[in-house]
């Protein structure tokens, strides 16, 4: 559905504290094989062990991890040692200025960051899927002063994201609750969102 409607990227979403859309190892693993290039696949993790991080992305093997949860120090660099060839995305949540500075010293470290709205300070940690929007000021200056893409999350919606985009000026964007309805994914949400960031 999301090929056929033009996404670049799919998020397959691994076990999580909260949010919509985890689904089983196996079927990331199926849907990651069937994907074909360029369509780049990413996998969503709140895991911060990175050896556990390693096994899981061995099973799965898709081209690119997505960090949803903060990690130890020197977490990116062991990361980037066993796995070369799969990107690293680390989610930044976006919840007051001091983003900026989380995002600078976490970038040198990783390929790309995602900007989002989740709270991951909660007794049950919100870490995507949230359906909320963040200050995109605080974003835009991750943006520019990062030093890597920036994707945008958090709240996009097809009536949205053309002003998030305009705002930020983001290397891409990310959806998961905007294109849904009763927690599935819709169809005509999703062809709506992808032909409002085309525009």
């Amino acid at each position: 559905m999301a090929i056929d409607a033009g996404a670049d990227a799919v998020g397959l979403v691994s076990a999580m504290p909260s949010g919509p859309g985890p689904i089983a190892e196996a079927l990331i693993a199926e849907i990651a094989a069937a994907i074909p290039p360029p369509v780049a696949t990413f996998l969503l993790t709140c895991l911060r062990d990175p050896d556990a991080i390693v096994a899981q992305h061995g099973r799965l093997r898709t081209s690119a991890i997505q960090l949803v949860d903060t990690l130890p120090p020197g977490a990116h660099r062991m990361l980037r040692a066993a796995l070369p060839g799969t990107k690293l995305v680390q989610v930044i949540h976006v919840t007051g200025s001091d983003a900026v500075d989380e995002a600078r010293a976490v970038a040198p470290d990783v390929d790309a960051l995602l900007l989002d709205s989740g709270r991951p300070q909660l007794a049950i940690k919100e870490l995507g899927g949230t359906g909320r929007t963040h200050d995109w000021a605080v974003s835009r200056r991750i943006r520019e002063t990062a030093g890597v893409p920036v994707f945008l999350a958090g709240g996009l919606r097809a009536d949205n994201v053309s002003q998030a985009i305009a705002q930020v000026g983001p290397f891409g964007v990310d959806v998961c609750s905007g294109v849904r309805t009763n927690g599935r994914l819709d169809a005509a949400k999703v062809r709506a969102f992808i032909r409002a960031v085309s525009r």
